[in-house]
């Protein structure tokens, strides 16, 4: 009795060009494929109406919904034989190549490619594959160098190459233009570095002045965006040489082809002011005075004191203040604590002084 092949068609394209074509190239692929099958008929080979396309989606990785579904089927045994239009639809890295062909052993189910002459069912055909792949991935490879090669000479000449676009800008062609109601928000934020010096103070009065970020429009009506800045946000805006008229690439900054919403010597200054606190903070860690009564103090409210600290004319103040002015500080807490840590720990160090040298106290305490 002749063995029954059931064999599963995969197709993909990495573009999104044309899909919307009545038959576009994932089309094309399916009708080959679908020949090819019929040519073995012979052999037991039959076609499951199931289909499996990738539209859209690179090669690169695994990570691809339409091939996952036909991975689960192989584990499930529901395939025998998968065919593709070219090994590349597959996949285009060898080290996935690998990891697919350990699962098809698993599941003792083959492929074959119907425009190249093997079969991974044989010694030879997998030898081939194994060369095309090797092929494959040096050209994705060589023109993964290509590009970055090219974005790297078109930053040198000051150009933007794409990605998200910075508040206070809007894309023009290979360059940017200012947006001038966001640029006063960015203005803003530098001004209010200047004046106080430090993150925090600056989140906090962005938040008095209620500046929030870009809304953004995502796929599906669904909106982000339009928050306040939290610090790390406000650190990207402030060391962000784009706003200088100057373009990054990795370590080095180059001039740029766009306006500059900051001038370039007060992004300068703002520059080492950033580094210089970011220094005496790291030395301010190594050197940090313990909390001994962390985690041993409570307000009125039953909320416990956690340690904190400010600087003032370059002295570091340590406090005990009530949990909640940390944990939520989006909201102001008028009735939490804020008291003075040297204070508190001496005062009670004097208490318990006191109560040792008091007559008979040793012996209480043993």
């Amino acid at each position: 009795m002749m063995r029954r092949v059931r064999c599963a068609i995969y197709t993909r394209k990495s573009s999104e060009e044309d899909l919307e074509q009545d038959f576009n190239s994932l089309d094309a692929q399916r009708e080959a494929c679908e020949a090819y099958i019929a040519s073995q008929k012979h052999e037991g080979w039959e076609l499951l109406p199931d289909h499996y396309d990738d539209g859209g989606i690179s090669g690169g990785h695994l990570e691809r919904p339409a091939l996952q579904r036909l991975m689960q089927a192989v584990d499930e045994k529901r395939v025998d034989q998968i065919v593709v239009y070219k090994i590349d639809r597959l996949t285009r890295s060898l080290a996935d190549f690998a990891k697919l062909v350990d699962r098809l052993d698993a599941a003792e189910t083959s492929f074959v490619s119907v425009t190249q002459s093997f079969n991974t069912a044989t010694s030879m055909g997998r030898l081939t594959l194994n060369m095309l792949l090797s092929f494959a991935q040096f050209e994705r490879e060589v023109t993964a160098e290509r590009i970055r090669d090219k974005i790297a000479a078109s930053k040198r000449k000051g150009m933007w190459m794409g990605g998200r676009v910075p508040l206070g800008f809007q894309p023009d062609g290979r360059t940017l233009k200012i947006d001038e109601a966001e640029a006063e928000t960015i203005k803003t934020l530098y001004d209010l570095y200047l004046e106080h010096r430090t993150l925090r103070d600056v989140k906090e009065q962005a938040e008095n002045l209620d500046l929030r970020s870009r809304c953004r429009e995502r796929a599906g009506g669904r909106v982000s965006g339009g928050k306040h800045f939290d610090r790390g946000h406000i650190q990207h805006i402030l060391s962000n040489p784009i706003y200088a008229g100057r373009i990054r690439h990795k370590k080095q900054t180059y001039d740029g082809q766009h306006p500059a919403i900051i001038d370039p010597p007060n992004w300068d200054k703002v520059q080492d002011m950033l580094q210089s606190g970011a220094a005496v903070a790291r030395g301010s860690r190594q050197k940090a005075t313990r909390s001994p009564l962390a985690g041993k103090l409570f307000d009125e409210t039953g909320d416990r004191l956690t340690p904190s600290h400010s600087r003032k004319n370059g002295k570091r103040l340590r406090y005990y203040i009530s949990r909640r002015l940390v944990k939520d500080r989006s909201r102001k807490h008028p009735d939490a604590w804020r008291l003075p840590a040297d204070q508190v720990e001496g005062l009670l160090a004097e208490l318990v002084g006191r109560h040792l040298t008091r007559p008979g106290a040793a012996i209480a305490m043993t």
